[in-house]
């Protein structure tokens, strides 16, 4: 599956230089970066969450998880939950389930990052595939989206 045409479309409209890496099929960021043999840390994955009745973009590294405690600090509320599959489906229609991109905006989400990706030149994440990743410049990605800058991950931990 080739990537997204609102995602190709908007990134080429606004004139955004980016690449697309070609990886094996994977279903988690931690190995897309594996597969391309980048270091872990340097890509983002997105997760999408429903606080109260709306859904928002999450960006944090691939190597951390959220903190869900932060998230209902965050927004004042206890109402803070992943959203399912078949919303996920329904949110980002023509991405495949799980490899939705950060550019939540092309998709009517607002778009939260975490502040540990701020510092970084790039930014590397999943391009609405399993098998296809873009590399773009952080400030461009940022100039795209306007995300909200948080704190929301705490590392993850091994697992055995």
């Amino acid at each position: 599956m080739p990537i997204p045409r609102t995602l190709k479309s908007r990134l080429d409209h606004e004139h955004v230089h980016y690449d697309i890496l070609a990886h094996s099929h994977t279903n988690r960021a931690r190995a897309v970066a594996e597969s391309l043999h980048l270091p872990e840390q340097s890509m983002a994955k997105v997760v999408i969450v429903k606080v109260k009745e709306r859904f928002i973009t999450m960006v944090l590294p691939a190597t951390t998880k959220l903190d869900f405690q932060r998230l209902r600090g965050m927004f004042g509320t206890h109402r803070v939950r992943l959203a399912t599959e078949e919303e996920l489906a329904q949110l980002f229609p023509d991405c495949e389930v799980g490899a939705m991109p950060p550019l939540g905006t092309l998709y009517g989400l607002p778009v939260y990052v975490d502040r540990s990706l701020i510092g970084d030149e790039e930014i590397l994440f999943e391009a609405g595939t399993h098998s296809e990743a873009i590399r773009m410049r952080y400030w461009d990605f940022a100039a795209l989206v306007f995300p909200t800058i948080a704190e929301f991950n705490r590392p993850s931990t091994a697992s055995c």
